[in-house]
């Protein structure tokens, strides 16, 4: 299509960008502090899971309220690990949203089960709790909410859905560290619940994850699957010099934490509810500068708790921003602002659809179709968001006056 006349040419068309640098999407922080606490694990010599991975999970299980943290080699891992040590297996079912990344079902299908999905709400994204009920049946074994974009889910709805009934719960918080649920810690609410380490998360350790959980059973079965199910502890068998003789209770995986990537988390944990608010006061920012583009508006935030802001996710309504989310997002990347897609529908990609059942999930596509995640993290600052801004703007300024 013709584009209409302005003083500021989109770059897309070979107008000069917004920015001369790209603004990434986002940053990690990484200040003297990792770079030190990284420095100091390669001096000692212990590069494995080691003292730093032990302090990473006791300082974790207490900020998040459980009484056990075990840390994994990535969020992925921990899913997987939480769904066989919650009885998940061959034949079983697991309920989840499909408006996630693949790791969620590649986690219940690698554990041999069933995903089925369950629609999300339109406003929040987020998994719906009635979905989540219609979609059971004799065969559901867990329930897997996405805390999508660092929103809770209603997690007392989902309780009260699966009340009564031996299903699992078990949380995908990859997004939602800092996140409560009417003053519960994400973290605490869930029988198992499941946190990203990975380089764009609030504990970035470039990769990792942690499962929390108040079951003393569950932790020790989660650490000895973690390490291939060996007996042996290789730290604790360094600080009390014993024998290296060891035992296979049960075939596991290789999927432990090394202490340099805990070294890079560690850091951040006493600083995880600062990035938040920072983050926060860039969300506002947003807003505003957003508020008067039709077409263009974030998604809804849950009322009854507090949001991680670890996404800035907007829907894009080509009838009226003028064009699509994709026209929009490679025209912010040729105007040097990098952005995110947060998610194309899981049930959408080959693999899933050519070999799960399909079922209807109008608001999941109807999502897949127009978010478009802007940049956000704390390592952003203000001046980075007003970048972001004045992209959106000037594309919109075209894109809006064409279409009407």
């Amino acid at each position: 299509m013709s584009r209409a006349r302005t003083s500021q040419p989109l770059a897309i068309d070979g107008g000069a960008p917004v920015r001369e640098t790209l603004l990434e999407f986002s940053p990690p922080i990484i200040g003297r502090a990792e770079i030190d606490a990284v420095v100091a694990t390669l001096e000692s010599g212990w590069l494995t899971s080691g003292p730093r991975v032990a302090e990473l999970e006791e300082r974790f299980a207490e900020y998040a309220g459980a009484a056990h943290a075990i840390a994994t080699s990535s969020c992925t891992d921990a899913l997987h690990l939480a769904l066989r040590v919650a009885g998940v297996g061959q034949g079983d079912e697991v309920i989840t949203s499909s408006f996630t990344w693949p790791a969620t079902v590649n986690a219940i299908l690698h554990a041999g089960a069933t995903p089925r999905f369950a629609d999300v709400d339109p406003d929040t994204l987020n998994v719906d709790p009635a979905y989540v009920e219609a979609a059971i049946t004799p065969r559901t074994r867990a329930v897997v909410p996405v805390h999508f974009a660092g929103g809770p889910c209603d997690m007392d709805a989902i309780e009260l859905a699966v009340k009564g009934r031996e299903i699992a719960i078990i949380e995908d918080a990859a997004h939602a560290v800092e996140a409560t649920v009417r003053g519960r810690k994400v973290g605490a609410i869930g029988d198992l619940t499941c946190f990203s380490l990975y380089a764009t998360k609030s504990l970035a350790g470039g990769e990792g994850g942690i499962v929390t959980t108040d079951s003393a059973a569950m932790a020790k079965r989660l650490r000895l699957l973690r390490a291939h199910g060996i007996t042996r502890d290789p730290w604790r068998r360094a600080q009390t010099r014993t024998l290296g003789h060891y035992d296979v209770v049960e075939p596991g995986w290789k999927a432990n934490l090394a202490d340099l990537q805990a070294a890079a988390a560690l850091p951040k944990i006493g600083r995880i509810d600062e990035f938040r608010a920072h983050r926060a006061d860039l969300v506002g920012r947003y807003d505003a500068g957003l508020a008067p583009l039709q077409g263009i508006e974030p998604i809804g935030r849950p009322g009854f708790g507090v949001h991680a802001h670890h996404l800035y996710v907007v829907r894009i309504d080509p009838a009226l921003a003028g064009a699509d989310r994709d026209a929009y997002a490679a025209a912010l990347m040729a105007e040097n602002v990098a952005t995110g897609l947060h998610f194309l529908p899981v049930h959408e990609l080959t693999s899933y659809r050519e070999h799960l059942d399909p079922v209807p999930l109008p608001e999941t596509e109807r999502a897949g179709a127009e978010v478009l995640s802007l940049p956000l993290a704390a390592a952003h600052s203000e001046a980075d968001i007003d970048d972001a801004l004045a992209a959106v703007r000037k594309l919109h300024a075209v894109y809006a006056d064409v279409g009407s």
